[in-house]
């Protein structure tokens, strides 16, 4: 890494917009659904804004907004625009600035746009540019240095307007943070250098394949190889940054496919190391594989029931809302209570969280004992016909602990109040609003007043995820990956894609069949 020299103390501010939206999700995301964090709370998300920090002494960090929602359907015009204005503000209303840290996804769709991160970030970098620097407010130009999922896109509309630009290397996610922190860092590291050495060259390049992300996990090859590579091609004489993005598979925009951007000084070497990982990227597309084994819902079930491995774990992959899925499907619901062995309870399952706010109210209404007759789900997804009605006793529930204090929500770990309903051998959870099962405190709730539901204690666990987050994949004796419908349908060709840029893999398979396949020559931005 290059030695930094800094006259005076950088100021740099922090924001960004991040959501995972599915075009074809018939939800509808609002400004109300993110969490918005300025101020002190926003300096406190990160470990290097610290006063503790080795950066302190360096950087002066202004905090502006930031905004991050669970994923779901696009973005209401009205509520981007909301949140959009706030932060183009918040960056004239700063004064001069050095560089910006960008926090966000990169697979924001808003309804009218096809390109919403290009449009957020011209209109960011604009603001910024009105701004300038401490050294030269009248025509300086801040550096603006962007930490993104890789399962965000990179069109050229959207890289150009950025000086950096990186990515997480892992698929969990489990270096979130990390990317995040490598994203500042480069950017201090940078702004220490002579004005006339301070943008490096971004080598970007798309490659023409979209796949989902349980198809790309780096846990397996060819991921695990490919983003293997980063690191060693980061730590070469004249490269800042190297990284690979898989794109959002649930969008229908041009936009929508692989990329990768190599940053650095030697624009010849970070062209040529680009065009590599690419060219790799295209030659090993048929080698993705799902990240474990799949099945159809029935099948996945038969061999959940079938099977002496306890407790027995399946993604209801289709409706998964971390992806952008809609959550109320009960699609897994009805497969379950078909099978004779869990409707006696011979078999015991848990299924949560499907999200169905009337049938939380009437469960609290009605009160733990209870019997019930209640309608679930498939009220905003409706594509598996209406609800399904269930009779059941409420065994348990819980209310949001966000709602007793007044904190806002909207992220992952927003509160919602919940209830567990149990017909046969069979444990359902509806939530009050879309919410993610990813640790067994999801399940368990609080100490006091939680749902107190142990997921290790039942024979089959149905959550709506793709792929398993580290407590779960640890906890699974086996498990399998239900091809499911829904906004986020792990079978692209189900969905009907028509606006993604032709041709395309899988799509257009045969497309290049006989020939040298794609261009993959990187623009130097």
């Amino acid at each position: 890494m290059t030695t930094a020299t800094h006259t005076r103390r950088l100021r740099i501010a922090i924001g960004g917009i991040g959501i995972e939206s599915s075009t074809f999700c018939p939800h509808r995301s609002t400004a109300d659904d993110f969490r918005q964090t300025r101020g002190q709370d926003l300096l406190d998300r990160y470990t290097w804004t610290r006063p503790d920090s080795d950066l302190a002494d360096l950087v002066e960090w202004v905090p502006l907004l930031h905004a991050t929602a669970l994923p779901g359907g696009p973005v209401e015009p009205g509520s981007y625009l909301l949140l959009k204005d706030e932060l183009v503000e918040r960056v004239r209303a700063a004064g001069p600035l050095d560089g910006m840290v960008y926090d966000l996804h990169g697979a924001m769709s808003v309804i009218g746009l096809d390109d919403a991160e290009g449009d957020l970030t011209e209109a960011v970098r604009a603001a910024l540019d009105f701004v300038g620097t401490p050294a030269d407010p009248a025509h300086g130009r801040p550096m603006m240095s962007a930490a993104m999922d890789l399962h965000g896109n990179v069109s050229r509309r959207f890289a150009e307007p950025l000086d950096l630009l990186t990515a997480h290397r892992m698929a969990p996610h489990e270096d979130a943070w990390d990317t995040r922190e490598r994203a500042a860092r480069k950017l201090v590291e940078r702004l220490g250098l002579p004005e006339d050495r301070r943008r490096p060259h971004r080598a970007w390049v798309q490659v023409p394949v979209l796949l989902p992300g349980e198809k790309t996990s780096t846990r397996l090859e060819p991921a695990k190889g490919l983003y293997g590579r980063l690191p060693g091609i980061e730590a070469k004489p004249g490269i800042v940054d190297a990284a690979i993005w898989v794109g959002y598979a649930w969008a229908d925009q041009p936009r929508c496919r692989a990329a990768v951007v190599v940053t650095g000084d030697d624009a010849e070497l970070a062209a040529a190391e680009a065009e590599s990982l690419a060219r790799e990227y295209w030659d090993v597309r048929r080698d993705f594989v799902f990240v474990g084994p799949t099945g159809t819902a029935e099948g996945s079930i038969e061999r959940a029931v079938t099977s002496d491995k306890r407790p027995f774990l399946i993604s209801d992959s289709g409706d998964n809302p971390t992806a952008g899925g809609a959550g109320d499907l009960a699609y897994m619901l009805g497969k379950l209570l078909e099978r004779e062995e869990i409707a006696s309870g011979k078999v015991t399952a848990v299924h949560p969280g499907i999200m169905d706010p009337a049938a939380v109210a009437a469960c609290f209404e009605a009160g733990i004992g209870a019997e019930v007759t209640l309608g679930i789900g498939n009220k905003v997804d409706t594509t598996q016909g209406g609800p399904y009605e269930l009779t059941g006793t409420v065994t348990a529930l819980q209310r949001a602990a966000d709602k007793a204090d007044g904190a806002g929500g909207g992220a992952y770990d927003r509160g919602c109040d919940m209830a567990a309903i149990t017909a046969g051998g069979l444990t359902v959870v509806v939530t009050e609003r879309r919410k993610p099962f990813h640790t067994l405190a999801d399940f368990m709730g609080p100490a006091e007043g939680g749902l107190g539901i142990d997921p290790r204690t039942f024979d089959l666990v149905v959550v709506k995820i793709g792929y398993l987050e580290p407590e779960l994949y640890d906890m699974a004796a086996d498990w399998l990956l239900a091809l499911t419908p829904g906004g986020v349908d792990q079978d692209l060709l189900r969905l009907g894609h028509h606006k993604v840029a032709r041709p395309l893999y899988p799509f257009d398979d045969d497309a290049y069949e006989g020939g040298a396949g794609p261009g993959l020559t990187p623009v130097l931005l």
